[in-house]
């Protein structure tokens, strides 16, 4: 049983669910719209150059969340769901997970996004396992700490090997890896089956020039 691995963002799905989460969030008022929007773009530009800070990110996006109950935003991600997500879930990246399920390798997406926001996407996909970066609770709201590495360039690596450590009876013998992002870089080299998905123009010279297989989902 090899493992594939997913990225999410431009991967599975044709759009960045953290920045459509924080247009969400300003298009209906649940936070000062004109400044959270000025700050989302600015980080998701550095994200697409490689350049941003993970934590000042974090501290920036995941502040909201403290302002509302679970139950709260439990509700409003249902409507972001329906808005946002479902019409840009890719066919031919359900097909290749499904493709990979009937193989009977063990799926996985692990996404530089919170678990809040993707958890319901991954759901969708029927992963096996979700990889995110964790959020902390207390009582019936987010802190807006966050537990563990973050799953951001090599920190997908290290929580990758935290988690085999955890489940030896997987190896990295025989795994996928599929990413749109030159942020995957860290991950994409451990695999022995790197897959870019329509990649940005820095990952798409690093796999022309290493051989790497390229497809599209769109």
């Amino acid at each position: 049983m090899a493992l594939a691995i997913f990225d999410l963002d431009n991967t599975l799905i044709a759009g960045d669910s953290d920045a459509l989460w924080g247009e969400f969030m300003a298009a209906n008022g649940l936070v000062d719209t004109e400044v959270f929007r000025e700050g989302n773009n600015r980080f998701y530009e550095q994200y697409k150059q490689g350049v941003m800070d993970i934590w000042e990110y974090l501290d920036f996006c995941l502040k909201p969340l403290t302002h509302f109950t679970l139950d709260e935003l439990e509700a409003w991600h249902k409507k972001f769901m329906e808005q946002q997500i479902t019409p840009i879930l890719l066919n031919k990246g359900r097909e290749q997970v499904e493709k990979h399920r009937q193989q009977g390798d063990h799926i996985m997406i692990i996404t530089a996004t919170n678990r809040f926001v993707t958890a319901p996407i991954a759901r969708r996909f029927q992963v096996d396992t979700l990889m995110a970066i964790d959020l902390e609770i207390q009582g019936a709201h987010y802190t807006g700490n966050v537990i563990g590495t973050p799953t951001y360039q090599q920190g997908k690596v290290t929580r990758l090997q935290e988690w085999l450590s955890q489940h030896p009876e997987y190896t990295m013998e025989g795994s996928y890896f599929y990413s749109d992002s030159k942020n995957d870089l860290p991950l994409l080299k451990k695999v022995d089956n790197p897959v870019v998905v329509d990649p940005d123009p820095d990952l798409k010279k690093f796999a022309e020039e290493h051989e790497w297989q390229i497809v599209s989902f769109r």
